[in-house]
């Protein structure tokens, strides 16, 4: 199949672009720059220019493509992260415009957090909580509509996506730690964070466009609970700063816009989507890329 992927050159799209090229598809890949351009170019896919705020430009790499994978998103600030959502939720339905009323899929990102049950119950595929407080829920809201218009959505939900460079919010709580000289969670640190290795998270953007369902949701989730005082322990060795806890009252102060999240439970199952697709993760865990992590070059 020809794919357009959005995100190409970031760090999940540029792994799934490889994926699939590997897998013998073809790939027209998003890019903002010049450099992104060349990047793309030397490892074998097609280049389409766009921004994810010019709509128009991205309904029309949908058009020329049989499928979309759809990974980018605005990371440039996460204190303008409810924005960011909201946009999303514009590009997702510009995306199903240049698809409707084919048979063509569009693979959206979301995070497992859209699935959460409560009461501390891992967040699962079947669910999703209208009620969540992370704006992210605009990406699957979006989503829902196109499906509803007619056009083959399938979602793709992140946990916390890692290797030894880059590890999702983790890697804004490394920042964080090393800015406030210490490494915190809040409470006695038992909410837990789910995660993935970033090859296993492209290899699932594979399955899903191969072997995926419309309106079928999946858990992108290796490990399903990895506690935050043990992630803040783990980051605290790797900066040589101490590591304490929390009361509630003091998160915003110490985290600022990851407060968010420091506290929020984000375990998640993914025993759905390993049935329906045959999908066995094999990376290496969070704990131990953080681990083997270089702390002096994460800045």
């Amino acid at each position: 199949m020809r794919v357009f992927v959005t995100g190409a050159t970031g760090f999940i799209g540029a792994q799934v672009v490889a994926q699939l090229l590997a897998a013998g598809h073809e790939v027209l890949g998003m890019s903002r720059s010049d450099a992104g351009a060349e990047t793309l170019a030397a490892a074998g896919a097609q280049v389409h220019r766009a921004g994810l705020e010019d709509l128009d430009r991205l309904r029309a790499g949908a058009a020329q493509a049989d499928a979309v994978i759809h990974t980018a998103f605005n990371h440039d600030d996460f204190s303008k992260f409810a924005a960011s959502c909201e946009q999303d939720g514009r590009v997702i339905a510009a995306l199903a415009e240049a698809l409707r009323g084919s048979a063509r899929p569009l693979i959206i990102t979301s995070g497992v957090g859209m699935g959460e049950r409560g009461h501390g119950q891992a967040a699962v595929e079947t669910v999703l909580n209208l009620e969540h407080r992370n704006p992210r829920i605009a990406s699957e809201l979006a989503g829902v509509a196109a499906l509803e218009s007619g056009v083959d959505v399938r979602v793709v939900r992140l946990p916390q996506v890692h290797d030894t460079r880059r590890q999702g919010l983790v890697s804004y709580l490394i920042a964080n730690s090393r800015e406030q000289g210490q490494a915190a969670y809040i409470g006695e640190g038992l909410n837990r964070w789910s995660a993935a290795h970033v090859s296993d998270v492209a290899l699932l953007y594979r399955l899903v466009l191969e072997k995926g369902k419309a309106g079928e949701r999946y858990h992108a989730v290796a490990e399903e609970g990895i506690a935050a005082r043990d992630i803040a322990e783990a980051v605290g060795k790797g900066l040589g700063v101490p590591v304490r806890s929390l009361a509630a009252a003091e998160a915003g102060a110490h985290f600022g816009w990851l407060a968010l999240f420091a506290g929020q439970d984000m375990s998640a199952s993914a025993a759905l989507t390993k049935a329906r697709l045959g999908w066995h993760p094999a990376g290496p865990g969070l704990i131990a890329d953080l681990t083997a992590m270089d702390y002096a070059a994460a800045r």
